[in-house]
């Protein structure tokens, strides 16, 4: 019987190790879903089934139209918005002191993960002290406006979460790694338990 209760134990966990990441993603998906489209609350518009009397639901309708939207702001700003038009917004935005912080904060956030000048793409392992490293991302090599001229920043993400610390750190103490920043990423956010 001992034999049997370890061996059902070690199924039970290989299929929750199995079972858990496969639900928990599709509930995120769905959550995701289903809760962009009770924000938009789209379906109302198609109007009422005379069948059942309720509201007309299409899944995903909420989503596909964010999707599409984005879609067409990227065609609209990358085909028509000239650099004049661009500098004007953005002169707009600095009269707006809350909302130009704000704006350029989560600016800044989106373009160190997409687009062209993407920050989190220089993977390092530094030395914080004798013996003990962590992986970081090289965000700044030129600080000599900081009258820092030997030193660099380095984000330090924290695991399973999205936030991190921000350090000054020696050059001589920064050593590149030999991976790309999507598998230094996922490395340090599952906790060093995920594999490269």
């Amino acid at each position: 019987m001992n034999k049997l209760g370890k061996a059902i134990l070690n199924y039970l966990i290989r299929g929750l190790l199995v079972v858990v990441p496969i639900a928990l993603s599709i509930f995120i998906v769905v959550w995701a879903v289903t809760t962009v489209d009770s924000w938009l609350n789209i379906n109302n518009i198609l109007g009422v089934d005379p069948k059942t009397g309720m509201s007309r639901n299409i899944p995903g309708l909420g989503l596909a139209l964010v999707i599409a939207l984005i879609l067409v702001a990227g065609v609209f700003v990358t085909n028509f918005v000239t650099a004049p038009m661009y500098n004007w917004f953005q002169r707009m935005l600095n009269r707006l002191p809350l909302i130009n912080f704000i704006y350029s904060s989560i600016k800044d956030l989106t373009e160190a993960f997409v687009g062209d000048e993407k920050k989190f793409n220089h993977p390092v392992l530094v030395e914080v002290k004798e013996g003990l490293k962590r992986i970081g991302f090289l965000t700044q090599q030129d600080l000599n406006k900081l009258a820092l001229p030997g030193d660099v920043v380095v984000y330090f993400p924290f695991s399973y979460s999205f936030a991190g610390v921000v350090y000054i750190v020696a050059k001589e103490r920064v050593k590149p790694l030999d991976m790309s920043a999507a598998e230094a990423m996922k490395l340090v956010v599952s906790g060093g338990v995920s594999g490269f």
